[in-house]
């Protein structure tokens, strides 16, 4: 054998041992590791309770589309359901209805409302937003997204979701 191809072997064959022993090494854990375990494998704290009514529960309770507006929904979880309220291709509103039992204090925002729509507490949350509290645990919120839909139209449009409807879930 000449010297060029034992040294062509011999690269090869130690190429090889350390790949094996650096694949095969264990990782030292990152700085993140243990939060990132410790966060996985928490139960309190979470953001959704498992009592909240799934958000696929709400879609039948959302004003339907018509005289112009389309409604998309865009967003279905646990606790949440949420559509985009458009006309002529333009977004004027977001609705939304969440369940107010992972948010205790959500619900305890409305004790104070003196304000009604649809025999319901309300709110205003800034100028975009209003919302009202239904059988003291589901809120329904109208968001403006085009400074064309006023105050009173998010009233308006609140007022066109079946609230009886959604007064019974359990």
């Amino acid at each position: 054998m000449n010297l060029a191809r034992v040294s062509k072997i011999f690269a090869g064959l130690l190429l090889s041992v350390l790949l094996l022993t650096t694949a095969c090494t264990p990782q030292a854990p990152g700085r993140f590791d243990q939060v990132q375990q410790e966060s996985t494998q928490q139960k309190s704290g979470q953001a959704v309770v498992e009592t909240a009514t799934q958000g696929g529960e709400f879609n039948k309770f959302f004003p339907a589309a018509g005289d112009g507006y389309d409604r998309v929904f865009t967003q279905e979880k646990k606790g949440f359901a949420e559509a985009k309220l458009k006309k002529d291709g333009k977004e004027l509103a977001m609705l939304a209805v969440s369940d107010t039992s992972s948010t205790p204090t959500t619900a305890a925002s409305y004790s104070n409302s003196t304000t009604k729509i649809a025999g319901y507490p309300a709110r205003e949350i800034g100028n975009t937003q209003t919302a009202i509290l239904v059988n003291n645990r589901y809120q329904v919120k109208v968001l403006s997204r085009d400074p064309s839909f006023t105050a009173s139209d998010r009233a308006q449009w609140i007022e066109k979701f079946n609230l009886a409807g959604l007064a019974t879930l359990k």
